[in-house]
């Protein structure tokens, strides 16, 4: 039973991780296609669509923290690891361990203080888009919910494995 269940769980955060890149692939193609609006109506039109710009700066930032998200699911995060791959392995058990608690708590800090930050910015605009500002700040607090997340399911993981596999 326990098996179904955790099969169904790392399904379901797979499919975030995929969602993640997905969305943020398709953000990247939309912004080629703003980019070329943009170069278009400045040297064909002369008329130069100032709202690309603005609008390209929130797609970075969707773009950056779904992909930062994805990363740490896909085990893909930037790490210095030849450090601890080259402790004995219950010592290297124990590092993995607590880089996994340290993204743990950094994503639920992230994601707290990024939910300020979007209540904070709905009662602003952004200039030349008209949306509010939580537009901007958004996904980071879902980078933040995510990490914590995806890094809670690997401790968990970790600590099923070591009490399932105690010689390992």
């Amino acid at each position: 039973m326990s098996d179904k269940i955790c099969g169904s769980i790392e399904r379901v955060l797979d499919f975030l991780s995929r969602a993640c890149i997905f969305i943020g692939s398709c953000l990247m193609a939309f912004m080629l296609a703003i980019f070329g609006w943009l170069v278009f109506g400045r040297y064909v039109l002369n008329d130069t669509p100032t709202w690309v710009e603005q609008l390209a700066l929130v797609l970075v930032c969707y773009i950056v923290f779904l992909g930062a998200a994805a990363g740490i699911r896909e085990n893909s995060h930037l790490g210095v690891t030849f450090i601890r791959e080259g402790m004995p392995a219950p010592v290297r058990r124990v590092l993995r361990l607590v880089v996994d608690v340290a993204l743990a708590g950094f994503g639920l800090l992230m994601f707290l203080s990024c939910l300020e930050l979007v209540q904070f910015g709905l009662s602003t605009d952004l200039p030349m888009l008209n949306v509010p500002e939580s537009v901007r700040t958004f996904p980071a607090a879902v980078c933040g919910a995510l990490m914590f997340v995806f890094s809670s399911a690997r401790i968990v993981g970790r600590l099923a494995n070591v009490i399932s596999n105690p010689d390992k």
